[in-house]
């Protein structure tokens, strides 16, 4: 891995060390249907971000129905794969013991490797699913084919019913939406939580769809780290210990901004500047 990022933006998911800012494959692919057309450049930016040094990238069967995953299998190669880190996650309509296990072997199969990180990606009304669901992951870490097991867009209550509902291993992620726009980790206390726990916090749509990458206000505080208003915003977020950040790797350009966010801190007053920019 080259450009690996100081020790400060490497932070803790399991016992693996991530980057602070890892690689987002929402549409990349396609979104709720495979998308082909685009296919080369999604192929060269991935792989230009795991040149950088970014080595988390987060995918899931839902993405392009499968082909983000595949997308992803490819871009690794060539790259050392105790290196990378890859998350995947299964819909909801794949919860369930028997139908859980079928769709992570097939996201394996797609991305042509284990996966470090399998989330449940988003909540069921039906717990005794979700429950199912945690348990058949279990047996998966026991066969090696998932390494840690993780949920997404789990609320306070319903992450801590899941982790009682844990037989034999831990829920080492939470992935939900979270930037300087929509702080509701912090306000609803689930970040604390998450915090005293040691669970990461996977933060997507970090950057709004990009709109808090124009905001003058973020601009101005990034001068003085000659830094702007993208690489702000994600570095309020990663400045959490245990809070990693998944921008969407659009391109090449906004990958090395993205990595932008590493390798120094806000200060604590001019984080405090920054919620009041949004």
């Amino acid at each position: 891995m080259k450009h690996v990022p100081i020790f400060d933006d490497l932070k803790r998911i399991g016992h693996d060390r991530v980057t602070a800012v890892g690689m987002g494959t929402w549409g990349i692919g396609g979104k709720e249907s495979p998308d082909y057309s685009r296919d080369k450049e999604s192929f060269e930016v991935l792989k230009h971000g795991l040149e950088l040094g970014i080595n988390l990238i987060d995918t899931a069967e839902f993405y392009g129905a499968g082909h983000s995953e595949e997308l992803v299998g490819e871009a690794i190669k060539g790259f050392e794969r105790e290196e990378i880190f890859i998350i995947s996650k299964v819909w909801p309509t794949h919860f369930g013991y028997t139908e859980a296990k079928r769709a992570a072997r097939a996201s394996a199969k797609r991305l042509g490797t284990y996966i470090d990180l399998y989330l449940l990606h988003w909540p069921s009304d039906d717990f005794g699913k979700i429950e199912e669901t945690l348990h058949a992951l279990e047996e998966l870490v026991e066969e090696g084919l998932i390494r840690y097991i993780g949920v997404s867009n789990f609320d306070l209550e319903l992450l801590k019913r899941s982790q009682e509902a844990m037989r034999k291993y831990e829920i080492v992620a939470n992935e939900v939406k979270y930037s300087l726009k929509d702080r509701w980790p912090e306000t609803s206390g689930l970040l604390d939580y998450m915090k005293k726990e040691k669970i990461a916090l996977i933060a997507y749509t970090p950057l709004e769809k990009g709109t808090l990458a124009e905001n003058e206000c973020l601009a101005e505080i990034g001068k003085a780290y000659g830094k702007k208003a993208a690489q702000v915003a994600l570095n309020y977020l990663i400045w959490e210990e245990n809070v990693v950040a998944i921008p969407k790797a659009g391109s090449k350009a906004h990958l090395e901004e993205n990595f932008g966010a590493m390798g120094w801190r806000l200060s604590k007053e001019d984080r405090e500047k920054a919620r009041g920019c949004v």
